[in-house]
């Protein structure tokens, strides 16, 4: 079966030109511009150097569970098959650990973290949102495995890169969680993997500002990704938990932007 919609670059290491003053929140996370990213330093904390990369990661990780955790929820409520239904708890069980840690590590090194995911994110909820029976199980398979392919070889680099030992232990656990939901994924029998080596290495061409998550307002609830029960996922207090079906979200997506087709 043939992908018709867009599921374009969730993870990349962008550029970006912020002052140090601007440290807590990422201008711009586009991919056009990984190939000219410096290594740039912009805060040393005891955990070790911070750099725009490391900093981007953690925004990263965070804005992709806002949309792969409700997207857990909407499988396990159209899944209609028990592979793509254990697709859907992995996601949730999984996002809802790395919630935990990238908001600790957040915290402790001065990140600011979006509470909403970036409209080419919000764009995936709304396809699947739209989405049912067959069609649902396919596009889910499809737009996931392509989405946790891109990022594996993002965590791999900040892993390797990083001086940052919170960041490194982000990473690993990134590392585990992006494995473990590929794998899911492909159990499901319904991966196209001829379209997703053209998804995973062909540059698409979005708008930097629809890949980065809006940040916060003053004064706005930190949304937690909060975790299934029995699951074992420990989460700090005092974040106000995410209600069922990923409500940061538009109702229904009707006022989401849909993926542009980009594969035939």
């Amino acid at each position: 079966m043939r992908i018709t919609r867009n599921v374009g670059t969730l993870f990349v290491t962008g550029a970006l030109t912020l002052t140090l003053a601007a440290l807590a929140y990422p201008a711009m996370l586009g991919i056009q511009t990984t190939s000219a990213a410096p290594v740039r330093i912009i805060a040393n904390p005891s955990s070790g150097p911070l750099t725009e990369a490391d900093r981007d990661f953690v925004v990263k990780v965070r804005a992709a569970g806002l949309w792969e955790y409700p997207v857990g929820q909407l499988a396990l409520q159209k899944g209609t098959t028990p592979e793509v239904r254990t697709a859907g708890e992995h996601l949730i069980a999984g996002h809802a650990g790395l919630d935990a840690t990238s908001r600790k590590v957040a915290k402790e090194l001065g990140i600011t973290l979006p509470n909403k995911p970036s409209p080419q994110q919000q764009g995936f909820v709304a396809t699947l949102s739209a989405d049912s029976g067959a069609k649902f199980n396919t596009d889910f398979a499809n737009i996931l495995r392509i989405t946790h392919g891109q990022i594996f070889s993002t965590v791999a680099k900040i892993r390797a890169s990083t001086e940052n030992s919170l960041v490194r232990q982000l990473a690993d656990q990134a590392n585990d969680t992006v494995l473990d939901h590929i794998t899911v994924m492909e159990k499901t029998g319904l991966v196209d993997f001829d379209q997703v080596i053209i998804q995973e290495t062909t540059i698409p061409k979005v708008p930097a500002v629809n890949l980065t998550p809006p940040a916060p307002q003053p004064g706005e609830p930190e949304v937690v990704l909060t975790p299934p029960a029995g699951s074992g996922a420990a989460l700090p207090s005092g974040g106000a938990s995410l209600p069922a079906g990923g409500a940061s979200l538009p109702a229904g997506g009707a006022s989401l932007p849909s993926p542009t087709p980009t594969v035939g």
